[in-house]
């Protein structure tokens, strides 16, 4: 059974599963569908659209599945998918998609802070946490179980990898390979994550390998795709070193230096 104010406005097309709780002040529009046991706090918006699983807290201010800031977007039938056990905070704002992906993504069990924005079609993936005021632009991936902190800016189109801490403030317009800690001014490289790789139980191994994967790439010597091919060459190819090729042999943008 759900829990809904009398002060909330729900949709009557809206389709709502069981044991959510709906604050005061709460509006979910038509085209929604949600699932069990999520808490809306007042002031929720969640558009049409929207598309949430189970199990998520939205707190206060926070608008779900809003149109695209975008003036491409000419207002065809997009979605916005919030995944499961998500901790969504104040005022944070995500956009559904538009006709280039259709749907904006955000996966399970992530930590969404105060006032960041995820823009049209971007894919988020699990296990994040964003920090407050954080932006992403249109199309931006975010690959699972990475830290960004707060006031960060990514141009649209850019992918960052899994496993990564990128420092307050920062503002990249390439793509930050996983396993890495980005920052300084301007942003780069700056060592691996070495305390979240052995927080999530990465072996000594494992992290000796991928060191040794970015000493090529940021040696300096030769272009990045002899960079890859040193790596092919001379290291052995585990799960966690194959990431790292296919995403640097993949990047569109470029990574950072």
């Amino acid at each position: 059974m759900n829990q809904i104010s009398p002060l909330a406005f729900v949709h009557p097309d809206a389709k709502i599963g069981e044991g959510n709780i709906i604050g005061p002040f709460c509006y979910i529009d038509s085209n929604v569908v949600i699932g069990n046991n999520n808490h809306l706090l007042n002031n929720v918006s969640i558009h049409t659209g929207a598309r949430i699983g189970n199990g998520n807290e939205f707190f206060p201010g926070a608008s779900i599945s809003t149109k695209p800031q975008d003036l491409k977007f000419r207002g065809e039938e997009t979605t916005c998918e919030v995944g499961d056990n998500n901790s969504i905070r104040e005022n944070v704002t995500i956009s559904r998609g538009t006709a280039s992906k259709g749907t904006t993504k955000v996966g399970s069990n992530n930590l969404l802070m105060e006032s960041m924005h995820i823009a049209h079609d971007c894919v988020v993936g699990n296990g994040c946490i964003i920090g407050n005021s954080t932006k992403f632009a249109g199309e931006v991936v975010v690959d699972d179980n990475a830290i960004i902190s707060g006031a960060v800016l990514i141009h649209q189109f850019c992918h960052v990898g899994g496993y990564v801490m990128v420092q307050g403030g920062s503002r990249t317009s390439q793509d930050i390979p996983p396993y890495i800690i980005a920052g300084k001014e301007p942003i780069r490289f700056a060592g691996l994550n070495l305390v979240g790789l052995r927080r999530r139980g990465f072996s000594n191994e494992t992290i000796e390998l991928i060191h040794e994967a970015y000493r090529i790439i940021y040696s300096g010597k030769g272009t990045r795709a002899e960079a890859i091919a040193e790596i092919k060459q001379n290291l052995t190819i585990t799960p966690e070193v194959q990431y790292i090729i296919d995403f640097v042999e993949s990047s569109q943008r470029g990574i950072i230096k």
